[in-house]
């Protein structure tokens, strides 16, 4: 899996992508993640990159052409999958970066300042993505976060499928809450069932909280939520009727 990440700040991208996991699943060849400076494709002798925007108003515009000779150096003549980091695009979620992992290679595009000319977006971008409906200064992060939403389930980055098939929106549930040692904190003990080592009864408590944690915390995702058997449809219950005593 391969991630080209057209910045004009390449040692952002660096100092985050080669630490931790990341950077170990690099070293072991399993993921790239490559930063390409936009600058060194400006045919100006100021490495300028941006200019007024036409009809006027406030900031600059990132600049077609620098872009695309930037995004014909890393395709190299071919195709390759290219999305621009926007706050006009598509959300980003957990089923999109699975889509995303359906590819070799892709490219993101980090804009700035105001936006990036049009006609860049027209001519090389296949798709744009947001990270939520807020805006920052630029690209970098919401690049740096889709990378990593990716790369981190191809086979071997992670110890184990599991480390990522049980998290938080695989199955369109929250995950449900972890515990560690010690047994007691502050008061506050570690449910008796996760101490009980039956392995049934701390899935069903697992499943029962996910149920419960998103039913509570995000309604909407629970609104497309299809229960998946018998079981689910009985903790649902219990649910509803622990809610019920409360209320009454």
């Amino acid at each position: 899996m391969k991630f080209d990440i057209l910045t004009l700040f390449p040692e952002m991208i660096d100092a985050v992508m080669q630490a931790s996991i990341m950077g170990r699943a690099q070293q072991a060849g399993l993921v790239t993640v490559r930063a390409t400076n936009i600058r060194d494709f400006t045919l100006d002798k100021h490495n300028r990159v941006d200019d007024t925007p036409y009809g006027g108003g406030k900031g600059m515009v990132m600049q077609a052409d620098p872009l695309y000779r930037c995004h014909a150096h890393v395709t190299g003549g071919e195709h390759v999958h290219t999305i621009l980091m926007s706050a006009q695009g598509t959300p980003f979620c957990q089923s999109k970066a699975r889509d995303l992992l359906t590819h070799e290679h892709i490219i993101l595009v980090c804009g700035h300042y105001e936006g990036i000319d049009q006609r860049f977006i027209d001519e090389c971008v296949d798709e744009e993505i947001s990270i939520g409906d807020f805006v920052l200064t630029g690209g970098e992060i919401p690049a740096m976060a889709v990378a990593d939403a990716v790369c981190r389930m191809v086979p071997g980055v992670l110890a184990d499928e599991v480390c990522f098939t049980e998290e938080s929106h695989w199955s369109g549930l929250l995950e449900y809450p972890q515990y560690t040692k010690p047994a007691v904190w502050h008061g506050r003990a570690v449910p008796e069932v996760l101490l009980s080592g039956h392995h049934a009864n701390i899935d069903a408590w697992r499943r029962k909280k996910s149920l419960e944690r998103t039913r509570a915390d995000r309604p909407d995702l629970f609104e497309q939520f299809e229960l998946q058997d018998k079981r689910d449809k009985k903790l649902l219950q219990e649910i509803e009727e622990a809610e019920r005593i409360v209320r009454f």
